[in-house]
């Protein structure tokens, strides 16, 4: 029998969470509704604050997504970072970029963003420079990698950052098959790997919607 999925927060406390939220800006909340017709994968308004939040604490000014869809998270790291910093977009598919592009051009972010195509991994080897935050939502297999390569490229005091770490409770689900639920693994394997790196990072995994784990460098 195929194990069911968890609620990771109570309807009750996401509905109340939600409710305390100030309503967002008409770009912000037609990109919410676009996501929620057409079934488009965003973090939401509670994790986007979240984001938005580290930016503002962290002080950052380089950011860079792994991961982007549709820019909705692109788009709370960029009011973050300020008119001084700057955010690498990255998603394989070209309509995605060209969608975020109009979005963050309303949202008066546009010049603060790069947009790149391709290969999320392969697009951060392309630019220079170290970052205050590398921010991870890309397909799951390749979380473990993606941990590797981003905390590489972080400053000390940066924060590797990943969503849906918690994958609707599928990695409570004992040891996962690489072969049978090959995203449950490899997001097993980050986490594990995330917690395991005292020596570099210090890790954190929030039960925040589907779960962000969050890695300081030290």
């Amino acid at each position: 029998m195929a194990a069911r999925n968890l609620e990771i927060v109570h309807p009750r406390i996401e509905r109340y969470l939600r409710s305390l939220i100030p309503p967002r800006d008409p770009v912000m909340r037609q990109m919410e509704a676009r996501a929620r017709r057409e079934g488009i994968p965003i973090v939401g308004p509670v994790v986007g604050r979240f984001f938005y939040q580290l930016a503002l604490m962290t002080g950052a000014r380089r950011v860079m997504e792994l991961g982007s869809a549709i820019g909705y998270s692109t788009l709370w790291w960029a009011r973050g970072v300020g008119r001084d910093g700057r955010v690498w977009f990255t998603d394989g598919d070209p309509a995605n970029a060209r969608d975020a592009r109009r979005y963050l051009r309303r949202g008066r972010v546009g010049d603060r963003v790069e947009i790149l195509v391709g290969d999320a991994l392969e697009c951060m080897r392309r630019v220079k420079g170290k970052f205050d935050i590398v921010s991870c939502d890309i397909d799951k297999p390749g979380y473990p990698e993606a941990f590797e390569a981003g905390m590489s490229r972080l400053v000390r005091g940066g924060l590797f950052v990943c969503d849906n770490t918690l994958w609707s409770g599928r990695v409570t689900f004992g040891q996962a098959s690489a072969r049978g639920a090959p995203s449950a693994a490899a997001i097993q394997r980050l986490n594990r790997l995330a917690y395991a790196s005292d020596e570099r990072a210090f890790a954190t995994l929030l039960p925040l919607r589907d779960g962000v784990t969050i890695a300081v460098k030290r």
